[in-house]
């Protein structure tokens, strides 16, 4: 059976104007980029109150990287309070949410993803083994590095999507700059 090692969820909380056509297509696009396979695994939508709809999402990217070792990241996505609004910009029309999300990128490792090492209790010993001896430092410093930095990439790239980065530092005079 194959091993998930997973550790850090990164996290982002926005409120107001965005383009959700915009997201789903800036996710796919880096996903297509980077040679990663997109599904959406699930999807709820709850019907509209007076203040907007809600919808809970969860997708998954995915690339083998060996055979041995995979990558997978799930977002967890809840938009509450979303309502369609129209919006003039460059003189075309565009329609837009109006909402709050929270988006949750969940990194994992998969070892083993093909389930070699899974036949019989010799075959579950030798793949213990061969993680411990053999893979384990190469994961650990390799292939989870290589993850952590694409998710930390990506989580900029959201943030930038929604306008969340700053454009100043806010240590500017404590570090002696100008």
């Amino acid at each position: 059976m194959s091993t998930k090692i997973s550790a850090l969820k990164y996290q982002i909380q926005y409120q107001g104007l965005f383009d959700f056509d915009g997201l789903f297509e800036l996710v796919i696009s880096w996903a297509k980029n980077y040679g990663w396979l997109w599904q959406e695994v699930d999807y709820k939508h709850k019907i509209p109150n007076p203040f907007g709809g809600e919808q809970e999402l969860e997708w998954k990217i995915e690339k083998n990287v060996t055979e041995y070792v995979k990558y997978e990241i799930r977002f967890t996505v809840h938009v509450w309070e979303n309502l369609e609004v129209e919006v003039e910009s460059d003189g075309k029309k565009k329609m837009l949410s109006n909402a709050r999300i929270h988006i949750w990128i969940s990194p994992t490792v998969i070892i083993d993803w093909q389930n070699e090492f899974t036949h019989g209790k010799f075959g579950k010993l030798l793949g213990k083994w061969y993680y411990n001896a053999v893979k384990k430092k190469e994961v650990e410093s390799v292939w989870w590095d290589q993850l952590r930095y694409r998710t930390i990439n990506l989580h900029a790239l959201l943030k930038k999507f929604f306008d969340m980065q700053s454009k100043q530092n806010a240590y500017k005079q404590y570090l002696g700059e100008n």
